[in-house]
């Protein structure tokens, strides 16, 4: 599966561009089918495509904001091959920096 799609990507781009970072909606969750970890993708730097920004909730209960490296996301394999996954039915009703709140409030991605 394409983790990233052209529509994607340009929304990703353009809430790097964004100046109000508030409003920025992820239009991209990523997750890892053999574990607990989540990550919310809000931006993708202009200059170097391989750096995104989002919340990441690795499953031990203290999701937080940062940059993650889309060539490390797609490099992990688990069991019987499995990779990273983009969840398809994802629609951002909130913010990132709602999101952000809510899962440092309850330790996890809902």
């Amino acid at each position: 599966m394409k983790l990233i799609t052209k529509k994607i990507k340009k929304d990703l781009l353009a809430n790097f561009n964004n100046t109000n970072k508030d409003d920025v909606k992820p239009p991209l969750k990523l997750f890892c089918p053999w574990g607990g970890a989540t990550w919310l993708i809000s931006e993708m730097k202009q200059d170097n495509e391989d750096i995104l920004f989002g919340l990441a909730d690795l499953g031990f209960g203290t999701p937080e904001l940062g940059y993650v490296s889309l060539s490390e996301l797609t490099s992990i394999s688990g069991p019987f091959g499995l990779k990273i996954e983009r969840d398809i039915n994802f629609e951002p009703d909130r913010s990132l920096t709602e999101y952000a709140d809510d899962a440092r409030a309850i330790g996890s991605i809902q």
